[in-house]
């Protein structure tokens, strides 16, 4: 333990010698919480204003003075769509869908006619499918009106073609809604865990070795064991310390939401921060080990780059089936490194408190990856040692 610990501090005290490595990596971590709810909440501010603008964008209606008059008393504000409306949906300048009034649209109504009305937007254009639901639900309301006046001077009550009434009821409280925006969160939390454990590992094994320092450290009468078990610590050292940054990251990027609703719904306080940390700390332990294990037979920190990338890539994949998996929650998904986190890091969000067991197999499961990947490294300091 002793031997640990004095490979510890070794370790720990060249890490922190490449201050500027260190400080981009610590300042990266602080400044991503408030950088991702700003980005967040502007997208989202903006989604909201077009989504809830009362303005609609409309083509040819002069065709239509009813459906102007209706628009009116909505307090819609009408807009004439640009010559080149078309274009411009399809390149993305135009950030709302168009209404296309064909000629003879009244005489058609009046005729008892069903004149068409087409709502132009372009599905590769987000910006203006934001507000084409809004579009549809305002012209359903003129649909309904129209029948309803139609039906009012033949004599027959509207509520007959009406044969039962639906209305939509939502179980879902605000920090769940609010999950639905905010579930990207985990995905960068573990992305900053990963990056800052990187160049640590990388350092001290790969770095050490193209340096050659790695064989007069094996010279020293220190336990192979010991020896990775200290330089394990030290890089897990940096990892947790980013990953605890990271988590209060947040708390203060709170502060800087544009979107009133997002701002409503999104809930991290103390309670959530610190359970982040609990879930992340051990999965920095694991990956620093995992990232040694891979670098440890690599000669230099290019070709431990190039070895890592899988590691990297696969750890970043895995989170994204929590954020577009439509088969809904598996116990299996707890045994799983960084799913188990993204998950149980979303249904913090959501407002759930994860239960013993479910916050127990994680730990456990990195505990045990993080000591087969200490041993592996070990091993193969002692190869080295052999060698």
């Amino acid at each position: 333990m002793r031997q640990a610990w004095i490979v510890f501090r070794k370790e720990l005290l060249d890490a922190l010698r490449d201050r500027r490595t260190l400080l981009v990596v610590l300042l990266s971590s602080v400044a991503m919480g408030p950088l991702v709810l700003v980005l967040l909440s502007t997208l989202v501010a903006d989604a909201e204003r077009r989504a809830y603008g009362r303005e609609v964008q409309v083509a040819g209606l002069e065709h239509a003075p009813s459906l102007r008059n209706y628009f009116e008393r909505q307090t819609y504000a009408i807009r004439a769509a640009p010559a080149d409306w078309e274009a411009r949906i399809v390149e993305g300048e135009l950030a709302d869908p168009v209404l296309l009034v064909p000629a003879g649209f009244e005489e058609d109504l009046v005729a008892a006619r069903q004149p068409l009305l087409e709502v132009v937007s372009s599905s590769a254009n987000v910006r203006a499918q934001a507000a084409v639901a809004r579009l549809l639900a305002l012209l359903s309301g003129f649909n309904q009106e129209q029948a309803t006046l139609r039906l009012a001077l033949r004599g027959v009550a509207p509520a007959l073609v009406q044969a039962v009434q639906v209305e939509q009821r939502d179980l879902a409280d605000a920090a769940a809604r609010g999950a639905q925006l905010t579930g990207i969160i985990p995905f960068f939390v573990l992305m900053a865990v990963l990056y800052g454990a990187l160049n640590a590992a990388l350092d001290s094994t790969a770095g050490e070795r193209e340096r050659g320092s790695l064989e007069p450290l094996l010279m020293n009468p220190v336990r192979h064991g010991a020896l990775a078990a200290g330089k394990w610590a030290a890089v897990a050292a940096v990892a947790m310390l980013v990953a605890v940054l990271c988590c209060l990251g947040f708390l203060p990027g709170q502060w800087l939401l544009r979107s009133e609703s997002l701002a409503a719904m999104f809930r991290y306080g103390p309670r959530e921060a610190a359970l982040f940390a609990a879930l992340l700390l051990p999965l920095a332990g694991a990956l620093s080990a995992l990232l040694m294990a891979v670098a440890i037979r690599s000669r230099s920190v290019k070709e431990a780059q190039a070895n890592a990338s899988g590691l990297m890539l696969l750890v970043s994949l895995v989170p994204l089936a929590t954020m577009f998996g439509q088969q809904g929650r598996a116990a299996w998904q707890l045994w799983v490194p960084a799913l188990a986190q993204a998950e149980l890091m979303t249904r913090v969000l959501k407002g759930e408190l994860p239960g013993a067991v479910e916050l127990a197999i994680p730990l456990l499961v990195s505990a045990l990856v993080a000591a087969l990947a200490v041993a592996y490294v070990a091993r193969q300091l002692g190869r080295r040692a052999l060698a």
